[in-house]
């Protein structure tokens, strides 16, 4: 399959988007809730549109999963997944760690991946087999051997008032065990992260597809390693997942879980 097109489209709908991202950012704006800390601005579903629309201009009749609007049908096999800005609440603080996440998933995986940072102008992007990009300049993981010298990405799940403990259990172990652990608020930047090598690795749970599709495929394309807490394939269903350079892989998944579990 040529996936230089839809890079292409998924690029310029990335762009189209982060433009109205970037007009929105640090005004006022209108700000709902779909749960107790998970926010949805007029600014998503703006850029979410522009997004759909784009893509609808070149693929008439792929599937578009959004997660704004939900799933829109196709009759082709090609799925669109879609986040048009990953980090919500820091944009609604105005603090500039957000992004805008789309990806192409056959029937059997995600094939190609996009994540773009409106503030800096930084471009993710990989293709399956292809290798993984910033800005058109080839990216690796970092070569950090240990966790003891690694700096380290984390997120909290919305839920985080019904998890605590665990949560912060983990929080604890990676904490002393690593050089440093950083919560930016946007999985999607993360993963980029992991896959540029400014961090080693990252982890969260109770993640959506959305978060997930287009930065683990481009960490994957640098080198990189992702599973879930298990050391096992990803299930969108439960959103759990390490992303690492590969080299403290197995390190860290002896850190993610409580010695009872392993």
């Amino acid at each position: 399959m040529d996936l230089d097109p839809i890079i292409r489209t998924g690029t310029r709908a990335a762009y189209r988007a982060g433009r109205i991202l970037n007009e929105h950012f640090g005004k006022a704006t209108r700000i709902t809730k779909k749960g107790l800390i998970d926010l949805v601005t007029e600014a998503d579903t703006a850029a979410e549109d522009v997004i759909i629309e784009t893509i609808r201009q070149e693929y008439p009749h792929h599937v578009i999963q959004a997660e704004e609007s939900g799933l829109h049908a196709g009759e082709d096999a090609g799925r669109w997944i879609i986040d048009p800005l990953d980090g919500t609440t820091n944009f609604a603080h105005g603090l500039n760690l957000f992004c805008v996440s789309i990806a192409f998933a056959t029937p059997e995986r995600v094939v190609a991946g996009i994540v773009l940072i409106p503030s800096s102008g930084e471009l993710y992007t990989a293709t399956r087999g292809g290798g993984a990009m910033l800005n058109q300049h080839a990216i690796q993981v970092s070569a950090t051997a240990s966790v003891q010298d690694s700096l380290l990405a984390t997120g909290f799940p919305y839920d985080i008032r019904n998890k605590t403990a665990p949560v912060l259990s983990r929080l604890q172990r990676i904490l002393t065990a690593s050089q440093g652990v950083r919560r930016l608020g946007a999985a999607a930047l993360d993963l980029c992260y992991v896959a540029c090598g400014r961090v080693e690795g990252f982890w969260e749970e109770d993640l959506k597809p959305w978060d997930l599709a287009a930065g683990a495929l481009i960490v994957e394309e640098a080198g990189g390693r992702v599973t879930d807490y298990r050391g096992l394939p990803v299930n969108p269903s439960r959103g759990e997942i390490l992303a690492s350079n590969g080299l403290i892989h197995d390190h860290m998944l002896s850190l993610l879980l409580p010695e009872e579990e392993r």
